[in-house]
Parts: C-alpha cells; sequence; structure tokens
C-alpha cells in the first residue's frame, strides 16, 4: 500500500513562526523600550541583567550569566573550569554539535560514554568506564527535556572529584528526584534559541553556585576584561559571547510565562502518550518516576521488526499527513561526524587530538550498541506549548492509520 497524502483544513502549530511561539505584546512593549533608549549593549543596558537576576531567582542559584547562543553558554562553562589541553570531558554521542565545538576549542578531547536504552541519556553506569585521570568534566544532556538520573552521576563524579556540567538547553523546568534540572551539577547552560521553551532567536543562559567559577564566567562572555574592576584588564584569553539588550528585553517577557509554557507541553505530551498506549511497535517516553519531562520534543521508539520500514517509513507516512518529524534526531553518533572522523580542527595540526591518550578516541561505532540502536529507532515530533486537544488528536490519529499501513 503506497502513502495516503492528506491535505489538512488547518495547520499544526510551529515553533519557528508564530503560530507555534507565545510571542506577544509584552516582548513589543521591551522591545520598544529597548529602541526609544537607543542603547542596544547589555554592557550599558537594563535588560540582560535583569534577565541574569530573575533567572537566576527562579533557578534558586546565584550567579547566571546571558550570552549569544547555548553553544556560547557551554563554552563558557568549560572555559570557566579552564582545562589543561588535552584534558578529558565527558559527554554524550547523542546531542548537537554546539555541545561539544566548544570542548575542542578549549584544548580539551571530547570522551564518549554509551546512552541509556530506555532515556537516551547518559547515565552513572555507562560514565564510570570511559572516566581517566585525565577527565576535567562531565557534561550531561538532558536530552529532549527528559532528565539524567542526576542522584548516581553526583555520586560518582564527587566521589573521583569531578564538576559535572548540565546541558539544560531541552530541558527548562525539568525535574529529577524534586530538583531542577540546572541546580544540581556545579554549572547549568541553557539555550534560548528559535524552539526552545524560551526564545530570542538565538541566546544562552550559563549559571553556577560557585563565586570563583562565575567570576570566570563573567569575564569569559566579556573579552576577559574585567567590568568593574578598580584596574580592569584583558586577564585571559577569551571572547565576545555577549547578548544584546534586543535579545534580553525578549527574555525578560518570555520568562514569566516558562512556567505556563512547560506546563502545557507537558499536558500535551501526557495526552498524546495516553491515546498511543496500544500501538503496537510504537513506546512512548519513558519518564522515570522521580523525573519531571518538560518536552521540547516528543519521541516514538518505533521498533522495525513490527513497523515495516521503521522509524524512516513512518516519518514518510506523518510527513504525508502534513505532521513535521525527524527519524534519528542526528543522522549519525556526533563522534562519526567529519570534525571527529577526519579530526578537522586546527589546519593540519589535529590539535587539540594530538594530545590525547588513544583510549580516549573510541570513536567507532561498535563501542556503543545502544546508541546505534537509538538512532535507529527515534522519531522526534516537533512540541510546542500551543497544541490543542484537536491537534493532539489529529497526530494520534494520523499515527494510529501510518502504523496500520506498515503492519505486516
Amino acid at each position: 500500500m503506497g502513502t495516503i497524502t492528506t491535505k489538512l483544513s488547518f495547520q499544526l502549530p510551529s515553533d519557528q513562526e508564530a503560530s507555534g511561539r507565545n510571542l506577544g505584546q509584552e516582548e513589543l512593549a521591551n522591545l520598544a523600550e529597548v529602541i526609544a533608549s537607543g542603547t542596544l549593549t547589555s554592557t550599558k543596558g537594563r535588560f540582560v541583567k535583569k534577565l541574569e537576576e530573575e533567572f537566576a531567582a527562579k533557578l534558586g542559584i546565584k550567579h547566571v550569566y546571558a550570552c549569544a547562543s547555548g553553544t556560547a553558554a557551554v563554552h563558557t562553562a568549560i572555559a570557566a573550569l579552564d582545562p589543561e589541553p588535552g584534558d578529558e570531558v565527558v559527554t554524550s554521542p547523542i546531542t548537537d554539535m554546539g555541545a561539544l565545538t566548544p570542548i575542542l576549542y578549549q584544548g580539551a578531547i571530547p570522551v564518549f560514554a554509551e546512552v541509556d536504552p530506555a532515556t537516551w541519556n547518559v547515565t552513572a553506569e555507562t560514565i564510570a568506564p570511559v572516566l581517566s585521570e585525565r577527565t576535567r568534566a562531565i557534561v550531561v544532556t538532558h536530552l529532549f527535556g527528559n532528565p539524567c538520573y542526576m542522584d548516581e552521576i553526583m555520586a560518582l563524579a564527587e566521589s573521583r572529584g569531578i564538576p559535572v556540567i548540565e546541558d539544560c538547553a531541552q530541558a527548562f523546568l525539568a525535574q529529577h528526584h524534586g530538583q531542577l534540572v540546572g541546580t544540581i551539577g556545579k554549572i547549568a547552560c541553557f539555550s534560548l534559541q528559535q524552539g526552545k521553551h524560551i526564545t530570542t532567536g538565538e541566546g544562552g543562559l550559563v549559571g553556577t553556585n560557585d563565586d570563583n567559577l562565575a567570576r570566570r564566567m563573567g569575564l569569559f562572555i566579556n573579552k576577559g576584561w574585567g567590568y568593574g574592576d578598580v584596574n580592569p584588564d584583558h586577564y585571559f584569553l577569551a571572547l565576545n559571547y555577549r547578548m544584546s539588550e534586543l535579545q534580553g528585553a525578549v527574555a525578560v517577557a518570555q520568562l514569566p510565562k516558562l512556567e505556563q509554557t512547560v506546563q502545557k507541553r507537558i499536558a500535551a505530551a501526557q495526552s498524546l502518550t495516553n491515546k498511543l498506549g496500544q500501538v503496537q511497535g510504537l513506546d512512548t517516553p519513558y519518564v522515570h518516576h522521580l523525573s519531571v519531562h518538560s518536552y521540547w520534543k516528543y519521541c516514538l521508539r518505533v521498533n522495525s521488526a513490527v513497523l515495516r520500514g521503521g522509524s524512516a517509513a513512518l516519518g514518510r507516512e506523518l510527513k504525508a499527513r502534513q505532521i513535521s518529524c525527524t527519524p534519528r534526531y542526528i543522522q549519525k553518533p556526533a563522534f562519526m561526524c567529519q570534525v571527529f572522523r577526519e579530526q578537522k580542527t586546527f589546519g593540519n595540526s589535529r590539535y587539540p587530538f594530538s594530545l590525547a591518550r588513544p583510549e580516549a578516541l573510541q570513536y567507532d561505532e561498535k563501542h556503543f550498541p545502544m546508541t546505534v540502536q537509538a538512532l535507529q529507532d527515534i522519531l522526534v515530533l516537533p512540541w510546542n506549548e500551543n497544541y490543542l486537544e484537536e491537534h493532539i488528536n489529529y497526530i494520534s490519529g494520523s499515527i494510529h492509520d501510518a502504523t496500520f499501513a506498515l503492519t505486516d
């Protein structure tokens, strides 16, 4: 049976434009104030500082700095720890490249841990085998908004004296064991990119309770310049990663909407999960009983032994029904990308790979069967706070029809 193309009488809301975003008069009013003031730089304005203060208060941590992107947030976190060239940073092979290149830019070696087959996150059990005497940090990615099991990870990290960086880019207000993600590790990183729970188009936030790390973060975002110091200087190698007042103005208006945004995403996700509970060949998102998943995306696990063609075929069926979706999430494990596979970094130097222990460069799929399986099975559905029950019903009905078409 061929794929049936459906013409919708309505468009599903999309987080890539206004229908799937909660941007409105509050953001416009703040932007108008910035434009009227003529002060668009955060070094002189008030909105970025306000954002930093209010987000720190929302998380309940001491220090937050705004920056240019989620990648900049991760880079700032790695730079704050100041690794020696050749030091190692343990991370996930299922993540955005923007969470990995900052490690290389700071002269450190990404060391990949296998993922858990239920959540596709790294765990203490998968991290432990790849730790070494050169491990400088562990980066945990709360993938799709589903928290890592932080109790076990923190126990492992603290027993070895290794700081944990939480990559919360996809996980605003997600929780594990009653704690908000971003408040558990040493440093937290968030993204304000177009499709995130809060958006400024591009933008990031990085936070910590550690005063010394906070000092280095603030300096790194500002080219190493000590704003406010008695005798300021450019103290170390750093970049201009500042957020503009225009972005800050939008984020300040977005922040009070965050709780409702997350609750709407959770409610819609729970509704879809309930409607898909009996579909053969599909698993809905696994959420640990101690966790709160905040649903950046809604991800299905597709069993290719039951549904002919697996996630790719189901994706084609849903796209024909006007439901945007992405099989695999990323097309291959991050370490299979050319920058890792061919060590394409600075000229022909291979730096910092040239400093790595051979054991650290286990960039081969055979070491990561769960990662390979996960990417084969994942089908990522877009998600946003403006899904109504009629949208969930349409998505659910389409999935039921599509799986029926793919069942032998």
